[in-house]
Formats: C-alpha cells, sequence, structure tokens
C-alpha cells in the first residue's frame, strides 16, 4: 500500500548484486539519507488520525482507554523521532509491490488503509504498531530466502490489522481492570498495613501474563487468515512454512565473540590481552543467574514456531512462485540493509550492537572500506564517550537477558581503559594505511585515532 504523500525518486536500485558489494569492485557503501521532510509529512497525517481515533473512543472508561492509545502513539511517535522508518525509495517501492500483489489479490483489503515500511532496526522482527502502519525490521528481511517468505509475514502482520488484535486486547484490559474482581483485590491492597508495592507487583505481573497468553491466540490466528490472503497470490504458500521454521531459530546468532575480537584486535604492536575478556566477579560485577530456557520462555508473546507449522501444514496445498515481484531487487535490499543496520544502531547510539553486527559482516569481509571505517569509527566513539564519562550512554552493560556471545562483547568494551581504546583504534587502522586513504569515512576515523593516541 502506497503512503499518505507521493515520494520523489531519491534512490535508484542497484542493477546487480555482485555490483553493489562494497569490497567487490572497490564500491564503498555510503548510508542513505533519511528523508526528513517525508518523515514529518507522514508523522503529521499519523497524529491527525490519531486524534480522531481517540476522539471517537467509547465514553464508558475512556480515561482508562486514552492513556492505552496514548502509550501506543508514544511508540509510534518514536519511530518516527528516531528516523526509524526508512525513506530510500527504491526500497519503498520495493515492499509497496509486495503489499500490492497481496491486495490485488484479495480486493476486500482495499477498504483498509494500511502502510508498510521498513524500519532499519537490526532486530528480526516485523509488527503492526497501530494507526495502520506495519513495520518490517531489516534485520528479519535480511534473513529471509524468498519473496514469498516475505509476503507471508507481511500477510501476517495485515490480519493484526484487519481483526483488530491490538485493539481487542485493550478492550479487554480495560474491562479487566474495571471488572469488580480486580477493583476488590486493588482496594485490599490499599487497605493493608505492610507490603504494598509488592501485593501490586504481584497482581500487575499476574494480568500482564494473562495478557502475554492471549496474544499468543493472536498468533495462531493471523497465521491462518494470513496464508488464507496468501492463498489467492502468485506465491508459493510453502512460504509460510519455512518463514516459521526461520523465525523459531532466527534468535539465535551463533557468532564466537572471543575468536572474532582477538583475530580483529590483535596487532603485533599491541596484543590482545586475556583481561580485556575477564567477567567481573563478585555482588556488583557478577550476572544474575537465570536459566536461559526460563528466560526464553517467560518473554515469549508467540506460541512455539514447530507447533505454529504443525496447525498451518494441513492448510498448504497448490504450487507457486517463490518469486513474483523482483528477485534481484530483493537480493540487492538484503545485502544493503545488513550495512544499513549497522549505521543505523550507531547513529542511535547503539554503539555496542552496531560493532557485534560490523564483526559479524567483517568476519565474512575483512577488507571492506566502510567496516574497516566503522570498527575505527566505533572504538574512537567509545574513547570519547569514555572520557566524557557517558560510555553508558552508547554501551549496553552484559546481562542475563542477553545472549552469551554478546554479553562477551559488552564485558570487552567495559574492560577497556581510555589508552586500551586509543590504541585498538590506531594499531587496528594502521596496516590500513594509506592503502584505504581514498576513502573520506576512513581518512577521517584514521586521522582521528592518530590525534587520540598522540
Amino acid at each position: 500500500m502506497h503512503p499518505f504523500l507521493p515520494r520523489p525518486v531519491i534512490l535508484t536500485i542497484f542493477c546487480t548484486l555482485t555490483g553493489f558489494l562494497a569490497g567487490a569492485q572497490g564500491k564503498e557503501f555510503s548510508p542513505t539519507a533519511e528523508d526528513a521532510s517525508l518523515l514529518t509529512s507522514l508523522y503529521n497525517n499519523y497524529q491527525r488520525h490519531y486524534q480522531e481515533e481517540v476522539d471517537n473512543l467509547p465514553s464508558r472508561n475512556k480515561k482508562d482507554f486514552r492513556e492505552l492509545y496514548a502509550d501506543r502513539w508514544k511508540n509510534i511517535k518514536e519511530k518516527f523521532d528516531k528516523q526509524e522508518i526508512y525513506t530510500a525509495a527504491s526500497a519503498q517501492d520495493y515492499l509497496d509491490a509486495l503489499a500490492e500483489e497481496i491486495v490485488k489479490a484479495n480486493p476486500s483489503l482495499r477498504e483498509y488503509p494500511f502502510h508498510c515500511y521498513f524500519s532499519r532496526s537490526y532486530v528480526p522482527n516485523a509488527s503492526y504498531i497501530g494507526e495502520g502502519i506495519i513495520l518490517f525490521d531489516m534485520g528479519l528481511f535480511d534473513r529471509l530466502d524468498n519473496e514469498s517468505q516475505a509476503v507471508f509475514i507481511l500477510c501476517h502482520e495485515i490480519a493484526h490489522y484487519i481483526l483488530r488484535h491490538q485493539e481487542n486486547s485493550m478492550n479487554k484490559y480495560v474491562t479487566m481492570m474495571n471488572s469488580e474482581e480486580v477493583q476488590s483485590q486493588l482496594r485490599k491492597i490499599k487497605g493493608a498495613e505492610y507490603h504494598q508495592k509488592q501485593q501490586l507487583d504481584q497482581l500487575v505481573k499476574g494480568l500482564s501474563f494473562d495478557s502475554r497468553r492471549h496474544s499468543r491466540d493472536h498468533e495462531a490466528q493471523a497465521d491462518s487468515m494470513g496464508v488464507q490472503l496468501m492463498r489467492h497470490t502468485s506465491f508459493d504458500l510453502t512460504g509460510a512454512l519455512t518463514a516459521l521454521g526461520l523465525l523459531d531459530s532466527i534468535d539465535k546468532v551463533s557468532f564466537n565473540t572471543e575468536v572474532s575480537l582477538q583475530q580483529t584486535f590483535n596487532a603485533a604492536a599491541y596484543p590482545f590481552k586475556k583481561k580485556w575478556l575477564k567477567k567481573e566477579e563478585g555482588l556488583l560485577g557478577g550476572h544474575t543467574h537465570i536459566k536461559e530456557e526460563e528466560m526464553s520462555d517467560s518473554l515469549k508473546t508467540h506460541p512455539s514456531c514447530p507447533m505454529r507449522i504443525k496447525l498451518l501444514a494441513p492448510m498448504i496445498s497448490g504450487t507457486g512462485r517463490r518469486y513474483v515481484v523482483d528477485s534481484v531487487k530483493f537480493e540487492t535490499l538484503k545485502e544493503m540493509f545488513r550495512y544499513e543496520a549497522i549505521e543505523y544502531a550507531y547513529v542511535s547510539d547503539e554503539y555496542t550492537e552496531s560493532l557485534f553486527l560490523t564483526l559479524q559482516l567483517l568476519k565474512e569481509r575483512p577488507s571492506d572500506v566502510y567496516l574497516v571505517a566503522q570498527t575505527g569509527r566505533l572504538l574512537n566513539g567509545f574513547y570519547q564517550a569514555q572520557k566524557e564519562h557517558r560510555l553508558s550512554k552508547v554501551a549496553d552493560l552484559p546481562s542475563p537477558g542477553y545472549p552469551a556471545n554478546y554479553n562477551l562483547l559488552l564485558q570487552f568494551v567495559q574492560n577497556l581503559y581510555l589508552e586500551d581504546l586509543a590504541s585498538l583504534s590506531y594499531y587496528y587502522l594502521s596496516p590500513w594505511h594509506p592503502q584505504l586513504d581514498h576513502s573520506t569515512a576512513f581518512k577521517k576515523v584514521y586521522d582521528e585515532s592518530v590525534k587520540i593516541i598522540k
């Protein structure tokens, strides 16, 4: 579906994937500048729509409804404020073309004003966030194998919108919170002499987990309707099953952080130090131990993918095509998004996330100009942040909720002193000078590292 406003063509899609590869033919990746005026125009339109929606909320428990809708709008506003929505016209045109294939095959969808956008987030996710907005994260699109998988994901999110799952959940929550049962519990807690906060926390936790279980039912409904929407298109229906199979293990990144750090930052003049990977122990430095499967299960908002596949399998029949719109654009965007996600994490002051993604891609492309420069850029950024006592603003702290390989990177960053960061940057970049001095980005980062180490 098309956005509210017409878009000028601001980027021409690359003709071939090999022509784009940063190292393949000497070409260097350059991030696409976001169209701020387009984002402002879109935001203003969605804000007007939101206000109209709030004005028409039911009068009963209207205050409670307003708070929930305001919270949802806050999340939408944040997407625009942080320029998370990707405005490159060629990418948007491609996503519009995929959505149009779905609408063309299901004419009744023309009654629903939904709009699909790519999100610049590296998180492997897609979501309907309200106000008819569907976001397809670069981190998920990058992992897909073909268009049919992408189309199923779009159909799934369209189903959430059509079935009003968010609105139904909000209605259920408001009704539950205003029920005599919950109000009675709240009165008892208010009248209790001791432990009011603990009792309130326990009540809220129970309501929260009820909400999570309810959302799992919604996922099964969205899967089923998504397949029905997809069935009328020319795409291969088995893409629904393979997409779910992919999602089942998509959060597990098999990346050896320790090996990567040792290989990347082991210069002859400044060898890698084992102490940089040492985990702090004790009350303040140690990590609370939580069983990984326990944490995973408690945070899930979707039923297990194997179960979803089992439920959908009987619905899958017939033949179709894995690609309908443009296989070259599909592969080109996948390639481009790997870099765009790295850049977006950096400009969003998520330096440790950007470094984690950079190191993964650097393993495949150790001489990539952008990746080499980005590594130095991040080290220089950590140096400056630590010097100004704001490292916590750009670097995540180790947490039981993060994967072990990401936690190791976080511990590495926390263990470095100013002189370590200065030396790591300089000695990592030095072997590429003057070979990469033709790159403005590299030259800027290298010159900065020289100034820092002096």
